[in-house]
C-alpha cells in the first residue's frame, strides 16, 4: 500500500550500514533491499522514484515515478506507516523542503545571467552606422566582463544538476522541470560566451528554437505561419481601421499613467513604473517593475499595450512565481518558458483589443528576419529589408539590431530569440483550445504560475493540493473568469470548421460589383 501524503514526503531511512537505499532496476524484485547509495535525499530521505521503507518502487508498474507524495496516494485501509529511523547527520528534511531549497539555488545561480544586458550594444554604434550611410557593417564590441566567473557559475550549476538527480531522482517530475531549467541556464552561459560566433547561434538556436522549426503538427514551420500571416496583415496594413494614434505621450507622462493602473491591479503589491534613459528598447519588464525608455514617445494605443503585455503577463507572472513557497525556480524565466511568456503576453492584447496591425506586423516580421539572418541576410540586407517594409530608419536599426545581438553581423548566425512571440500566440492558442475541449480549463491560469513552459502545466496543477504549488493571484481579467475565453475559443474552432474561405470568398465577389 502506498503511503499517506506526510509519511512519504522525503522520510525515508538508512539501512544499519548507513547505506541510502537505491533505485530498482526493472529487473529486480520490489521487497529486497539494495543499496548502492544512490536516490536517496540528502539525511536519510528517499527521493521520488525510490524504494521507500515499504519496499515499493515509486513508479508503480509503469516504472514512471510520481514526482511527490500526493500523485501515488492509496485511500484504501492499510497499516500505519512507522517512523523514520534516526537520521544519519542533521534533521530530516522533506519533500518541500528539499525542493524549495534547490529552487532557491537555482534561483541564486541564474541571478547574475543578464541576457539582454550582455548583448547590449553601446550608444555609438548606432551613430557609426548612421555616419557611413548605412553602407558598413556596425561595429560592435562586448565587454569581457560578464558579471560572474563562467568556469565558476558552470560548475556551481553542474553541482546543482547533481545535487538535484540524487535527492530527488531521475523520474521525480517535478525535479525534471528544476533540472532542465537549470540545465538551460547552464547553456545559457555558454552561449555568453560565445557572443560575436557561430556558437553563440547554434546555442541560441538550442535554446530559442528556430524558424525552420515544426510546429506540433510535425508539418508547418513557423517560417510558413510567418509568411502566412505577412500576407494577411499586409493586405490590412494600408486601411483606415480607426482614429489616426499621435504619439505625443512622453515617458515621464506614460510612467506616470501606467503607475496609476498598476496600483489598482496589483493592489498592494508595490510595482514601479520609471523612466531609463540607458533602455535600448521602448520598454521592458523586470520582477517588479517596468522601465520605459527615456525621450520615447507613445499613443494612448501604446500606453494600453505597455498595461496589458508588460504589467498583466511578465510583472505580473513574475510576482505570481515569487509567491511560491516550493516551487521557488517559477520566478525567472528559463528559454524554455520563453514562447509561453510572450506568445500569452501577444495574446492578451489581441484578446482585449489593443493590438493593432502595424504591431502585429512588427512582431511577425521579427521571424521573418531572423528566418533571413539565418540563410545569410547580414545586418545590411536585414536593416533595407525594413525599409522596403516601410519603416522609419531608426526602427529599421533597432530592429535589425535585435536579431543580430550576440550574433554575426555577416549573416548565418543570429539571435534566434524573436522567432519566439508569434509561435507562442499559436502555442497558448492550441494550449488553450485543447485543455477546454479535454474538459481540463482549471489547467489555463497556471499559465500565469510563474515562468512556466507549456509541459509544465499539467505537473505544477497536480501539485496544488500538497500545498508544493499555489494558484496564481495575479491573472488578466479573461482569465480570472474564462466564460468569454472559452466562448471565444469554441467559435473560432466553429469558424474553422464552417470552411470560412468559401464563405469569404462569396461575400468577396458581391462586394467587387
Amino acid at each position: 500500500m502506498a503511503q499517506s501524503s506526510e509519511a512519504r514526503e522525503r522520510r525515508g531511512a538508512r539501512d544499519p550500514d548507513g547505506e541510502a537505499p537505491r533505485e530498482l532496476e526493472a529487473s529486480e524484485p520490489a521487497n529486497e533491499p539494495q543499496s548502492n547509495g544512490t536516490g536517496a535525499a540528502e539525511g536519510g530521505v528517499v527521493a521520488s522514484g525510490s524504494v521507500g521503507e515499504d519496499g515499493h518502487d515509486g513508479g508503480g508498474e509503469s516504472g514512471e515515478a510520481p514526482s511527490a507524495p500526493l500523485e501515488s496516494l492509496n485511500l484504501r485501509d492499510g497499516p500505519i506507516p512507522h517512523a523514520p529511523l534516526p537520521p544519519v547527520g542533521g534533521p530530516w528534511r522533506s519533500y518541500k523542503e528539499i525542493l524549495a531549497t534547490l529552487g532557491q539555488r537555482v534561483l541564486e545561480a541564474q541571478r547574475p545571467l543578464r541576457i539582454l544586458q550582455a548583448l547590449r550594444w553601446e550608444a555609438e554604434v548606432e551613430e557609426q552606422f548612421l555616419r557611413s550611410k548605412q553602407r558598413e557593417l556596425p561595429r560592435v564590441t562586448y565587454s569581457d566582463d560578464l558579471g560572474f566567473d563562467p568556469a565558476a557559475k558552470l560548475r556551481e550549476i553542474e553541482e546543482i544538476l547533481r545535487d538535484a538527480e540524487r535527492e530527488l531522482g531521475k523520474r521525480d517530475r517535478l525535479g525534471q522541470i528544476l533540472r532542465a531549467t537549470a540545465d538551460e541556464y547552464r547553456k545559457v552561459v555558454s552561449m555568453l560566451m560565445g557572443r560575436g560566433t557561430k556558437a553563440f547561434y547554434t546555442l541560441s538556436r538550442e535554446l530559442y528554437g528556430s524558424p525552420k522549426d515544426k510546429l506540433p503538427d510535425g508539418k508547418t514551420s513557423v517560417r510558413d505561419m510567418g509568411f502566412v500571416l505577412y500576407d494577411l496583415l499586409t493586405a490590412i496594413g494600408g486601411e483606415r481601421l480607426g482614429p489616426p494614434q499621435q504619439r505625443e505621450i512622453t515617458a515621464e507622462m506614460a510612467a506616470l499613467e501606467l503607475n496609476a493602473r498598476f496600483d489598482r491591479f496589483f493592489g498592494g503589491a508595490s510595482i514601479r513604473v520609471q523612466v531609463d534613459d540607458s533602455l535600448l528598447a521602448d520598454a521592458a519588464a523586470g520582477s517588479d517593475y517596468v522601465k520605459i525608455r527615456s525621450g520615447a514617445m507613445f499613443s494612448r494605443s501604446d500606453v494600453d499595450i505597455l498595461e496589458a503585455h508588460e504589467g498583466w503577463v511578465h510583472v505580473a507572472t513574475s510576482l505570481n512565481g515569487q509567491a511560491q513557497p516550493v516551487a521557488r525556480w517559477l520566478a525567472k524565466g528559463p528559454p524554455r518558458t520563453t514562447a509561453v511568456q510572450e506568445g500569452l503576453a501577444v495574446l492578451v492584447e489581441i484578446l482585449t483589443f489593443r493590438s493593432t496591425p502595424r504591431r502585429a506586423k512588427k512582431l511577425n516580421d521579427r521571424i521573418l528576419a531572423v528566418d533571413k539572418a539565418e540563410d545569410g541576410a547580414s545586418f545590411l540586407d536585414v536593416f533595407e529589408w525594413y525599409r522596403t517594409e516601410g519603416y522609419e530608419e531608426e526602427e529599421c536599426f533597432q530592429n535589425a539590431r535585435r536579431v543580430f545581438r550576440g550574433g554575426v553581423l555577416a549573416g548565418g548566425a543570429p539571435f534566434t530569440k524573436d522567432a519566439c512571440y508569434c509561435k507562442g500566440i499559436v502555442l497558448n492558442y492550441a494550449f488553450m483550445r485543447a485543455a477546454i475541449q479535454h474538459d481540463r480549463a482549471m489547467l489555463i491560469p497556471f499559465l500565469f504560475a510563474g515562468k512556466v513552459a507549456h509541459e509544465d502545466v499539467p505537473v505544477l496543477h497536480a501539485h496544488v493540493t500538497d500545498g508544493i504549488v499555489r494558484p496564481p493571484p495575479y491573472l488578466p481579467p479573461m482569465f480570472d473568469d474564462m466564460s468569454g475565453l472559452a466562448i471565444w475559443i469554441c467559435y473560432s474552432s466553429f469558424f474553422s470548421r464552417l470552411g470560412g474561405t468559401a464563405i469569404a470568398e462569396h461575400y468577396g465577389r458581391m462586394l467587387e460589383h
